[in-house]
């Protein structure tokens, strides 16, 4: 009997390698505000070191001394923006996820999203790369709006794994940063990495696999490494390699 029950991904590095249109949809909320702001990739990867899209604003606009900003609605905009992109041009998954997904939906594993971003992002990016239902393959779906407390705490995960009804021994949880790690870990969940663009230079212990994507071959015959890692893990390499 399968000791892995449910597979729990993060959103914006780790299903797709979004942060880049997330940044220039701040840009273009900061450029209709009539703000001189922008975000360059310098700036922005450094803001990635706090969780939440209207936190970052404020972050900002507290390190510059700008006063009277309105984080909310600037936030808003740009979400709206982000949107608009992802429904009009699309965007890959990264390597790997697709197949992951349908294997574990084929195996009777469960689906769910811990994420720190907009439901709206949620759901556009899922609809726009798997397909207008593909919401519904997961069974529990928790956002930013859902918490009060974002990534490092483990909130998120904490009510994800309570929409599931499970304990995160059956979980595995799917991350790109050390924040979300440190989230998912502390929820007690074994974790996956596979850094992106932005998070490349995180600090991942702790992490029980840290992967360049969720394609990368993994043989328990070329690599007896693996052999040590858990039950979970090695059921979760299994399902990766079908």
């Amino acid at each position: 009997m399968s000791t892995l029950k449910a597979l729990i991904f993060d959103v914006d590095g780790t299903l797709a390698e979004t942060e880049e249109v997330h940044r220039e949809a701040f840009n273009l909320a900061f450029a209709e505000a009539g703000l001189s702001w922008r975000w360059d990739r310098s700036i922005y990867g450094r803001l990635l070191r706090t969780t939440g899209g209207r936190e970052r604003i404020e972050v900002y606009a507290g390190e510059i001394g700008a006063t009277d900003v309105a984080s909310a609605e600037l936030h808003r905009r740009k979400t709206f923006f982000y949107n608009n992109w992802i429904t009009a041009n699309g965007i890959d998954l990264r390597p790997g996820v697709e197949r992951l997904i349908g294997n574990a939906r084929s195996q009777g594993i469960r689906l769910a999203i811990a994420t720190t971003t907009s439901r709206a992002n949620v759901e556009s990016l899922l609809a726009k790369t798997l397909g207008p239902d593909a919401a519904d393959w997961f069974d529990a779906i928790c956002c930013g709006e859902d918490v009060s407390r974002k990534k490092p705490d483990p909130e998120v995960y904490m009510a994800a794994l309570s929409r599931l009804g499970l304990g995160p021994e059956a979980c595995i949880a799917f991350e790109d940063s050390a924040n979300g790690l440190k989230s998912a870990r502390a929820a007690g969940l074994t974790t996956v990495i596979t850094p992106s663009i932005y998070t490349v230079f995180d600090d991942f212990d702790g992490a029980e696999l840290n992967l360049h994507t969720l394609d990368e071959p993994l043989s328990f015959r070329q690599n007896p490494k693996l052999e040590n890692l858990s039950r979970l893990t090695r059921e979760l390499i299994t399902l990766i390699s079908r």
